[in-house]
């Protein structure tokens, strides 16, 4: 089979070198822009522009399946080209939380719902699924998310935007329910786990809807401590916040008209209500199509990616 990754982005890469290291199927990569590194690597690139339709039919025409990691305008746009060109299968880039925790006027959306909604216009035409992986353990690395090139347009990409900045030891973390219990829940995975079980998912006979994956599920308050375990220092002055405290930090990020901070209190806001938590280990790893596949420890992750990096004021 033929199978096409929009972006160039790490995750997309990451999925791109398994399909060709554990699959037979043959792999192209859409990009915006010439990729040389890419092309001495002897992938297979094409140059698409998101905003010609023409483009991006050409780029698709004999594609089984496309897995999205461009979001917005760019996706929908893709995913009509899927359709006119009876691409087989669509995974858009969710890669979070299950889209039923959040809500329909979602504050953090960037777009998502409405290409799940077209997703749904066109089930009959294409099958999709939802690839749910909690947060990305990249998101606590050297350089966050934007590092990766991912989360490129949300104002929550920088190191340290969520939860705790591991280099720093500051944190602004919601670990408090509102019954005032430090058992606010998130699920987590490391990018290159997500990459795996994507691959994995390609020669299944039916998709559902969605499929999980957990790497890890923990409380936020433990997150902390492994942080604090993996640094071996305290965290410098933290904030614990509770669903008021947060609702608070909200109207003033509003009032200073502080975008970045806004975008942090809607995420921390959403995590205490359960965006980024389901069921462990997920769906996917119950499969026996992958249960050899053990997925990083969040902790062990975290001292590969910071053990050069001392930490600083």
């Amino acid at each position: 089979m033929r199978i096409a990754v929009a972006g160039t982005n790490s995750l997309a890469l990451l999925i791109a070198h398994y399909v060709v290291t554990e699959t037979s199927h043959q792999i192209v990569v859409l990009a915006r822009q010439a990729q040389p590194r890419l092309a001495n690597q002897e992938y297979q690139v094409l140059i698409v522009d998101y905003g010609h339709q023409g483009s991006l039919q050409h780029a698709v025409m004999g594609v089984d399946t496309v897995i999205s990691t461009v979001t917005g305008t760019p996706e929908v746009e893709l995913l009509k080209a899927c359709v006119s060109q009876r691409v087989r299968r669509f995974v858009p880039a969710e890669f979070e939380g299950r889209p039923s925790s959040r809500a329909q006027d979602d504050p953090l959306d960037q777009g998502k719902n409405t290409v799940l909604a077209w997703l749904e216009h066109y089930r009959s035409q294409i099958e999709s699924t939802v690839f749910c992986c909690g947060v990305l353990y990249e998101r606590f690395g050297p350089g966050g998310l934007a590092a990766h090139g991912l989360g490129l347009l949300t104002q929550r990409a920088q190191e340290g935007d969520y939860i705790v900045n591991v280099r720093t030891m500051r944190a602004n973390a919601p670990v408090y329910d509102a019954n005032h219990q430090l058992n606010v829940y998130i699920c987590l995975t490391a990018a290159q786990d997500v990459a795996r079980f994507v691959v994995r998912a390609i020669d299944m006979p039916r998709w559902p809807k969605e499929m999980t994956i957990a790497g890890e599920r923990m409380t936020v308050w433990d997150m902390t401590n492994i942080v604090i375990r993996v640094r071996g220092v305290p965290l410098n002055n933290p904030i614990w916040h509770t669903p008021d405290s947060l609702r608070s930090d909200l109207l003033l990020a509003q009032t200073l008209r502080d975008g970045a901070r806004i975008a942090r209190a809607h995420d921390h806001i959403a995590t205490v209500g359960g965006r980024y938590d389901f069921q462990a280990p997920g769906t996917m790893r119950t499969m026996s199509r992958c249960r050899d596949i053990v997925p990083l420890a969040f902790e062990a992750w975290l001292r590969s990616v910071w053990s050069t990096h001392p930490v600083s004021n």
